[in-house]
């Protein structure tokens, strides 16, 4: 079994391991932070296309709630933004070893490489996440395997060690000879995908988890989109951006969601989610001004709309962005 996010080291873990024809599936995984198919980031490359060049198979696994739990309360802690690299490894091996076991795979491999990254690949670390996940003597690190103890398929003669890497480091020249060897050449560049790393994101989540204690699916949809205010203890807005974020926020809008919006004038979607206190309403109002295409004019109207129920105008003065910058999130 392969841990594989269709970035390059992750790869070539599994080229070496099919070199020696060993069979391979892989396995990627998704999160509702960022490391989805499609994203050209190291975290959610597209696996098919490597998996069909070489000829291994893909499994997808949704982690869900399972994660979300995690990044509520990481027992190994979070790292500069508010990623959780330690626990989220061993989550991710403890369901490659589940999977490993349901179909009688013999071990676990992964594109790690010892020093990388700080928070998650060094030497303490990489035991760390091998003991946690059940994995001792199962997990194969191909890149780094001559850096580290010999595995059980190492030592059982399954796997020949010489044919293995002693790759350290952040420099990518040996990732790249070998990438050259074995005629992989579309591959993402080691950027971050997971949103946990992104400073804007990490404090729109900081401020969800320290107001409402938990995380929604719905709630962290939001996190993703326009700019965000908070009034009030309980309640937050959302204003978009532009027309793509504007449809995005119509469709991510729910019955307890009350959406604003200039009239007459262009307008951002706003969405406020809390307390719709008329205090909060005239506010959200008057941010929605700034940010309409009236945002110069003395007054402004603007719609508000709870639910299915007539929409409910306020005439006000767009705000100041001095006003705007005690009250914004990000």
């Amino acid at each position: 079994m392969a841990l594989f996010s269709g970035g390059l080291d992750s790869a070539l873990a599994i080229m070496l391991m099919l070199r020696q024809n060993i069979r391979v599936t892989a396995l990627t995984f998704m999160t509702h932070f960022g490391c989805d198919l499609g994203d050209r980031s190291s975290c959610g490359a597209d696996p098919y296309p490597v998996a069909e060049k070489f000829g291994f198979d893909v499994k997808l696994m949704h982690l869900g709630q399972k994660f979300i739990d995690i990044v509520e309360n990481p027992r190994y802690g979070r790292g500069k933004n508010m990623n959780i690299c330690t626990d989220c490894r061993i989550l991710m091996l403890t369901e490659a070893r589940k999977f490993m076991e349901l179909v009688d795979a013999d071990f676990v491999i992964t594109g790690e490489v010892l020093g990388q990254r700080p928070m998650s690949q060094v030497r303490n670390k990489l035991n760390l996440t091998e003991k946690q996940s059940g994995l001792r003597g199962k997990l194969l690190r191909p890149l780094s395997a001559k850096l580290c103890r010999p595995t059980e398929p190492e030592l059982s003669g399954m796997v020949d060690r010489e044919q293995l890497e002693a790759i350290q480091g952040r420099g990518r020249k040996r990732q790249l000879e070998l990438a050259e060897q074995f005629g992989l050449e579309d591959f993402p560049t080691p950027a971050a995908g997971c949103l946990l790393t992104d400073v804007g994101y990490s404090v729109r989540l900081r401020d969800l988890l320290e107001h409402t204690g938990r995380l929604t699916f719905d709630d962290l949809n939001l996190l993703r989109v326009g700019r965000h205010f908070r009034l009030d203890q309980h309640t937050k807005i959302v204003v978009g951006r532009n027309e793509s974020e504007n449809k995005k926020l119509d469709n991510q809008r729910k019955e307890h969601h009350v959406r604003l919006e200039a009239v007459g004038v262009g307008s951002p979607v706003t969405l406020l989610i809390g307390h719709p206190s008329d205090d909060n309403l005239r506010m959200a109002a008057m941010i929605t001004a700034r940010y309409s295409a009236a945002k110069g004019m003395p007054s402004v109207r603007v719609a508000a709309q709870s639910g299915n129920s007539a929409p409910k105008t306020f005439q006000v003065t767009p705000s100041r962005d001095e006003e705007l910058r005690t009250i914004a999130i990000t």
